[in-house]
């Protein structure tokens, strides 16, 4: 998810060709037999413990740090209060009995990590786009991808250096400033659902909503859409545990009796059997539905012998290893068919999210 900036490029697409991307042509930064956390300086090859941790990133980047948490780095500093500016405020309490501010969260809780992130998703019958901002710590990132369904063309682009203003998020607005493409764009309204979940020692805490309106302007050279479609928005934050790995997929689309459908589906972070992340919305009220299951790499397993099936049309993937911190990440957009939530789909746009992090 961290690597360094990329130059804006063309992701591969499947639409045309009606080969899948290879799943195995990049590092993997995950092996087993990579060299452990922090340069591989221990005999024993284990990975570093979270005390260690603690202290080498409070004094690589303590300084850094703080400059974030207090908004001092200057008019364009990528500073963590771009991503205070959520929709409504968050509601609930932690797991520690605490308010959940994503705003106000210390660097480290029960030695582990502040993560942030937000992203938004929109999706319409002739485009895919998302944008998303994030934290681990100090670090910042920021990236967008668009698909040109059509054409089947992608583009991707992704910042890391602190000044980055290519994405940004205040409240219901998007806007987008990267080379080769600019957004504007407006969420509606959907009831939301939140919630704060047990991570290792700490929590985490989400607001997912998903199939709320979204309009507004996507321009590259040479080409302008003007977008109505429906959309996603994950606010997450939390001190989620050092070792994570999940299976995620949002989407919308419209039963078989005409009405409105979305959903979020997750295995991995924040999916107690209850009181999870996981939603669907029929007609724009949400429900939980039991745990899912992520199988087969095109397939989510639900309860009742319901499922959906995913057809890609486009892949992003990115891995990073930055020693204390390392992922790999992969986002497919496409369709969907299949029923959930006792209706049958008769179509469906989304994503899938597949996401491993030590952190």
């Amino acid at each position: 998810m961290f690597g360094p900036p990329e130059q804006t490029r063309h992701s591969r697409s499947t639409k045309g060709d009606g080969e899948s991307p290879s799943r195995d042509d990049r590092p993997d930064a995950l092996e087993e037999d990579e060299a452990p956390l922090g340069g591989g300086d221990r005999e024993d090859g284990e990975d570093r413990g979270a005390g260690e941790v603690e202290r080498e990133v409070e004094a690589r980047v303590g300084a850094h740090a703080l400059e974030l948490d207090r908004g001092e780095g200057g008019k364009d500093q990528q500073r963590a209060d771009d991503l205070d500016h959520l929709v409504h405020p968050a509601s609930l309490l932690s797991g520690y009995l605490r308010a959940v501010d994503p705003a106000a969260l210390p660097l480290f809780d029960q030695r582990q990590l502040r993560k942030r992130w937000r992203y938004v998703g929109v999706f319409a019958e002739e485009l895919m786009l998302c944008a998303a901002r994030a934290e681990v710590g100090p670090l910042t990132q920021s990236f967008w991808i668009l698909l040109d369904r059509g054409s089947g063309q992608q583009w991707s682009h992704t910042a890391l250096l602190p000044g980055s203003r290519e994405v940004t998020m205040d409240g219901p607005r998007l806007e987008i400033d990267g080379p080769g493409l600019h957004a504007s764009l407006r969420l509606g309204e959907i009831a939301p659902i939140e919630v704060a979940c047990p991570s290792g020692r700490a929590s985490a805490w989400t607001r997912k909503r998903v199939g709320m309106p979204v309009e507004g302007k996507v321009e590259v050279p040479g080409r302008r859409w003007d977008v109505c479609g429906r959309g996603v928005d994950d606010e997450s934050a939390g001190h989620h545990e050092r070792h994570t790995s999940w299976h995620w997929s949002a989407g919308v689309g419209t039963a078989a009796d005409g009405r409105p459908v979305a959903w979020n589906l997750v295995t991995g972070i924040n999916d107690p059997p209850r009181g999870s992340e996981r939603a669907i919305w029929i007609d724009g009220g949400p429900t939980e539905p039991p745990p899912v299951s992520f199988d087969a790499p095109d397939e989510i397993g639900l309860d009742g012998g319901e499922g959906l099936r995913f057809s890609g049309e486009s892949e992003h993937t990115h891995d990073d290893n930055y020693l204390l911190i390392r992922s790999r990440y992969r986002h497919r957009f496409g369709s969907f068919d299949g029923s959930l939530g006792g209706v049958e789909l008769r179509n469906g746009l989304g994503v899938m999210e597949e996401h491993r992090a030590v952190w």
